[in-house]
C-alpha cells in the first residue's frame, strides 16, 4: 500500500507541476482612464534607466484577513511599515487583492520613509503619491494584483519605508500576512499623505495589500528570494527588529561586499509562510496557505531580478495531518521546484530541515522521515548548493533537538541568536553562478515540469 501511496503522490506532483508551468498571473494597468488586464510579470531587467530592478521587500499573500469579508478595509488609511534590504534611485510597488472576492479600489497610495523608528510619521521631503499608469486611481480585480509606476525617491539600504493605501468602498475580505512581526499603522479617513503619523491611531501586526517593494538602482544586480515557511517567516524574531533569517543574510552578505569580497551584489527577499507546507493546499479558493509547489511561480519566479532562490520547506509536511508525508514524496516536490528554478535560470540552494525533539508534533517516525530527507538533500540529489540549517542548530548533545542557547521555547522555531546562525549558516560563495543554471544532469528523480 506505501508503494501505491507513493506513486499516487509522484502522479499528483508531476500533475501539478504541468499545471503551474502553464499558468499565467494577472497584473491590473491602467491607460488613458481605462483599465485592462494584462498577463505577465515583472521585467528583470530594466534598460531605460541606469541600474537594475531587484526586490527590496516582499511577503507572500497568505489569505483574507477575518473580519473583513463585509466591507475590507473601506474608508481607512492602511500604513504598512517595511524593510528594505537594498537601496535604490527609484521604488514602486506591488498590491495585491488575490483573496478578494470583488474589485479592491484603491483611489490614494503613497510611498515614503519614516521619521523615525517605532512610528507612523514620515519624512515630510520624502512623501511621494504613488500612480498606476497616470493615474492615483486603481482597481484591482478580485485574484489580481497592482504594479505601480516607479517614483523618484532615494531609499537607502537596511531601512524602514511606509507603503500607504486608501480604499473608500468596502471590498473585502482583505489580502493580507499575518505574521508579519512588525508593527504598522491604520487611520480612519484619507491620509494617506499625512507625515505627522498623528492620524494613525491603531496598531496593526498584519501587512495588508502590498506585496513587495522594489527598487532601481546600482548598488544591486539580482534578488535572492528566501522560500520557506515559518522558520523563514521568523514568526519567533523580535518584532520590530527585522531580526529573521533572510534580514540577517541580508545584512551578512552586504558586509562581506563592504569587506572587498568578490561575491554577487544581492538583495534578499522574504517569501515565507507560516504553516506552510510544500505539497498540500489550505482550505479555499483561492487556497489560503497555498502549497509551496502552487505558489513557486507568484512568490519566487515573478519576483524583480531573481537569479537564486534558498528553500527551505517540508517540514510541516511532515508535523501537519495525521500521518507524515513520505520521505521521497517531499524530495520529490523539492525537486520539482528546482526544475522550475532551472527553467528560468535561477540557482536554487536548498536547506537542511531542522530538529524539532520537544515540539508537541514530534514523534519517531516524524523524525525517521526528517533524516530520511536530509540524508538526500546532504547527498546533492536535490539542489544545486546545501545550506545546513540543521547542523547549523541542533544540540551536540541530542542532535534531534534544537540547541537551548537557539530555542525559541516551542522546540521548533529558531530565537534571534538561532535566526543569525543560520543566516552565518551560508557559505556565500554558493551565491555565484546565479542566474546561470542548467539542470542537474542524472540527477535522480527530477519530475519534468
Amino acid at each position: 500500500m506505501a508503494k501505491h501511496h507513493g506513486r499516487a503522490v509522484l502522479g499528483t506532483l508531476v500533475a501539478l507541476v504541468v499545471a503551474l508551468s502553464a499558468a499565467v498571473y494577472v497584473t491590473v494597468a491602467t491607460t488613458g482612464g481605462t483599465r485592462r488586464i494584462r498577463m505577465g510579470s515583472h521585467p528583470r531587467h530594466d534598460s531605460s534607466a541606469a541600474g537594475t530592478w531587484v526586490g527590496a521587500w516582499a511577503a507572500a499573500p497568505v489569505g483574507g484577513e477575518p473580519g473583513t469579508e463585509a466591507n475590507g478595509m473601506a474608508g481607512h488609511s492602511v500604513r504598512n511599515v517595511v524593510h528594505a534590504s537594498a537601496g535604490g534611485k527609484s521604488a514602486r510597488i506591488t498590491l495585491s487583492n488575490l483573496y478578494g472576492r470583488s474589485p479592491l479600489t484603491i483611489t490614494h497610495a503613497s510611498l515614503a520613509l519614516p521619521a523615525g523608528d517605532g512610528t507612523a510619521s514620515a519624512g515630510a521631503a520624502t512623501m511621494r503619491r504613488l500612480t498606476f499608469a497616470g493615474s492615483t486611481t486603481v482597481i484591482i480585480p478580485a485574484g489580481a494584483q497592482a504594479v505601480s509606476d516607479a517614483v523618484r525617491l532615494t531609499i537607502p539600504h537596511d531601512s524602514g519605508v511606509l507603503v500607504t493605501t486608501y480604499s473608500p468602498t468596502p471590498s473585502g475580505p482583505v489580502t493580507y500576512h499575518p505574521r508579519a512581526q512588525q508593527v504598522s499603522y491604520i487611520a480612519v479617513g484619507d491620509h494617506t499623505e499625512d507625515t505627522t503619523g498623528a492620524p494613525y491611531t491603531r496598531q496593526t501586526p498584519y501587512w495588508r495589500y502590498v506585496t513587495g517593494l522594489d527598487v532601481l538602482g546600482e548598488e544591486a544586480d539580482g534578488t535572492v528570494v528566501a522560500f520557506g515557511d515559518s522558520i523563514t517567516d521568523g514568526i519567533t524574531s523580535t518584532v520590530n527588529e527585522n531580526h529573521r533569517w533572510p534580514d540577517f543574510f541580508a545584512d551578512r552578505l552586504r558586509g562581506a561586499l563592504e569587506d572587498g569580497r568578490h561575491l554577487p551584489r544581492y538583495s534578499v527577499v522574504n517569501e515565507g509562510i507560516s504553516g506552510n507546507r510544500l505539497l498540500t493546499d489550505g482550505r479555499g479558493r483561492p487556497a489560503r496557505n497555498q502549497s509551496g509547489l502552487g505558489r513557486f511561480g507568484r512568490d519566487v519566479l515573478s519576483r524583480a531580478g531573481v537569479e537564486v532562490v534558498v528553500i527551505d520547506l517540508g517540514i510541516n509536511d511532515i508535523l501537519r495531518g495525521p500521518e507524515p508525508a513520505a520521505p521521497d514524496g517531499i524530495t520529490a516536490g523539492l525537486r520539482a521546484l528546482v526544475r522550475r528554478a532551472h527553467a528560468r535560470g535561477l540557482k536554487a540552494i536548498g536547506a537542511t530541515l531542522t530538529p524539532f525533539r520537544g515540539h508537541h508534533g514530534f514523534t519517531p517516525a516524524r523524525e525517521a522521515v526528517r533524516q530520511r530527507v536530509n540524508a538526500q538533500i546532504r547527498a546533492g540529489h536535490v539542489y544545486d548548493a546545501v545550506v545546513d540549517f540543521d547542523r547549523a542548530l541542533r544540540d551536540p548533545h541530542d542532535p534531534r533537538r534544537l540547541r537551548p542557547a537557539y530555542d525559541s521555547g516551542d522546540h521548533l522555531h529558531p530565537n534571534d541568536p538561532g535566526y543569525r546562525t543560520m543566516a552565518a549558516a551560508f557559505d556565500l560563495r554558493v551565491l555565484k553562478d546565479g542566474g546561470q543554471v542548467e539542470p542537474l544532469p542524472g540527477a535522480p528523480g527530477i519530475l519534468a515540469a
